[in-house]
């Protein structure tokens, strides 16, 4: 079987074309695969969908906002498109008020939900979120048990970026802390997953079975990040 251990981040995320679409992890600092991410704006590829929690924060850390900020995204859909306070202007809200990328607002549990619809094969749901809103116009409404449902579409992902806590070499993975927020359900979505790893990556079998958070089946490309690591 192929290895799926990477050398480097660059190596890892050299091939992704402009005008994919990329799932990137996180909620809180320790599930953001930030290594991952620099090394996409190294690339360079252009025009691309980011699918998020948000669009960045006000940091100076790595994470989307940077890729949106360096004009690499096309359009970003996440659940929260603005600033935590309405004074913070984010370069994501400057760069949408001035028509240089698009967004599709999704609510924050619809948003894990088409991911995890599109990781099982799932055609579709229906949901009571956002109905009577803007987000529920033009789309497919029903009828369930008194009360008004739309119906909401899986969303896969060309990529995946993930951070993880522990690998093992057949891709195995553990998480810790909020990095189980979105992160699980982005590595089932995507068609190719690539996984940055904070400790070694051991062998095959060491990880205890209760312990592993996604199956090694949904996971292509892993880069252990170095003791030195960009991102911590």
């Amino acid at each position: 079987m192929k290895s799926k251990i990477y050398q480097d981040f660059d190596q890892a995320v050299a091939d992704l074309p402009d005008g994919c679409t990329v799932m990137m992890a996180g909620f809180g600092g320790v599930g953001v695969p930030r290594n991952l991410i620099s090394a996409l704006h190294r690339q360079g590829a252009k025009n691309l969908t980011g699918i998020s929690n948000n669009a960045g924060t006000l940091d100076d850390k790595v994470d989307v906002g940077t890729l949106v900020e360096a004009g690499q995204m096309k359009k970003m859909i996440c659940a929260f498109t603005a600033a935590t306070h309405p004074s913070q202007i984010t370069p994501f809200v400057k760069m949408y008020n001035d028509d240089e990328i698009e967004a599709e607002l999704v609510p924050q549990g619809t948003l894990a939900e088409r991911m995890r619809a599109a990781a099982f094969g799932i055609g579709g749901f229906y949901t009571p979120t956002s109905v009577g809103t803007e987000l529920a116009e033009g789309k497919e409404h029903r009828e369930i048990d008194g009360r008004k449902h739309v119906l909401e579409h899986p969303l896969p992902a060309d990529y995946a970026f993930i951070r993880a806590w522990k690998a093992d070499t057949f891709g195995n993975l553990q998480f810790r802390l909020t990095q189980r927020n979105f992160n699980p359900v982005m590595a089932m979505a995507a068609a190719i997953t690539v996984v940055e790893v904070e400790t070694d990556i051991v062998p095959a079998g060491e990880i205890e079975p209760d312990h592993i958070h996604v199956p090694g089946i949904y996971v292509n490309r892993m880069v252990k990040i170095p003791e030195d690591g960009i991102w911590v």
